[in-house]
């Protein structure tokens, strides 16, 4: 089914490709002006080059030149993929409104829908498969955006959203492979690469932000995937193991729109209030809460694999798991139960009593 060594050559492919791009693309950035300018609710603090998310798209581009994988959806995914890529540059270089970001993302998902890839059936324990008939338009709608902006909100530390999407394709690129889904794991293979090779200029003290232009990119290439891919999946739960690989910046986005909704604010107005900034006002330093948050998305990658394949018995002790992780995570930054932090301290507890009893 799969030839291991066209995937680990189109990976150096679109890894090289985006590592060599980037150089060009960041000239033309700074060229064009598309540049992120430092501010009140931003942490860098000298004028950085943004679009990188073009020479990721352009490495992708060439690792599936290679691969040329064959899909009776894939014109519509690419063009939607255009549409996404050349809305997120457009807001790169001059801060389009929401409502004209939302209108490209709804575009893309147009596209998808046309071409009948949706979300059409979810898998439950006992009463097994069911058909979401009129509700999968608009549920593939909300996938699709959803996972588009939670990518981007994700991106506010540099090399976070990258590490992030590339370790939560990997876990889509395992299952990939376990459940024979070509497209899926050909579209894996790519972005992870593509990633790596623009994460070397990304990363703490990053010489490139991916943009818009990177981030919703990426967000919509995940969901694609995921629907490709994972909400195929026949396991017992298979629309939550999608919702695990992505726990991180869907826990992020949740939060953001909770808080923006009880404080009375826009929900797109951007702020620094996300997980990422709390760790940091929490004592961490920018590399260790990158770091932090790439440990967190592993976990929940990991238990993502562990859950489409396990009984019904495992698969409810890792979704305990995954909730007892998220309120980990959330206490750590802090963003719960006014700071307070049960579980954490309850650990401690538990730890320095058997020291003393040692």
């Amino acid at each position: 089914m799969f030839n291991y060594t066209d995937l680990a050559i189109a990976f150096f492919i679109a890894l090289i490709s985006t590592f060599l791009l980037t150089f060009p693309v960041k000239k033309l950035a700074i060229k064009l002006k598309a540049v992120d300018l430092p501010n009140y609710r931003k942490i860098h603090k000298k004028v950085t080059p943004r679009i990188g998310g073009v020479a990721i798209f352009a490495g992708v581009i060439m690792g599936g030149l290679y691969l040329q994988p064959f899909h009776p959806h894939l014109p519509e995914i690419i063009l939607g993929a255009i549409v996404i890529l050349l809305t997120g540059a457009l807001d790169d270089r001059f801060a389009i409104r929401p409502v004209i970001k939302l209108t490209g993302q709804l575009i893309a998902a147009s596209f998808l829908i046309s071409s009948g890839l949706i979300i059409d059936r979810i898998t439950l324990p006992i009463i097994g498969m069911i058909d979401l008939g009129f509700m999968s338009v608009l549920i593939t709608v909300l996938w699709i955006v959803g996972i588009t902006n939670a990518i981007n909100l994700i991106d506010g530390l540099d090399g976070l959203a990258t590490g992030v999407t590339t370790i939560a394709l990997s876990s889509m690129f395992i299952m990939a492979i376990i459940d024979a889904r070509v497209l899926a794991a050909y579209l894996c293979i790519v972005l992870i690469g593509a990633n790596l090779g623009f994460l070397y200029h990304n990363f703490y003290p990053a010489k490139i932000y991916m943009g818009d232009a990177g981030s919703n990119f990426l967000g919509y290439m995940i969901a694609v995937v995921s629907i490709v891919g994972l909400f195929k999946n026949i396991a017992l739960f298979s629309f939550i193991i999608p919702v695990i690989v992505l726990a991180v910046p869907i826990f992020d986005t949740l939060f953001a729109i909770v808080r923006r909704a009880y404080n009375k604010e826009p929900i797109m107005m951007p702020d620094n209030k996300h997980i990422h900034y709390r760790l940091i006002a929490t004592g961490f330093s920018h590399r260790k809460t990158v770091l932090i948050i790439y440990a967190f998305s592993a976990l929940f990658g990991t238990m993502a694999i562990l859950f489409s394949y396990a009984s019904l018995t495992t698969a409810l002790v890792i979704t305990f798991l995954v909730l007892l992780l998220l309120q980990i995570f959330a206490e750590i930054g802090g963003v719960v139960m006014g700071g307070k932090r049960p579980v954490i301290d309850s650990v401690g507890r538990v730890f320095r009593r058997r020291e003393k009893q040692q």
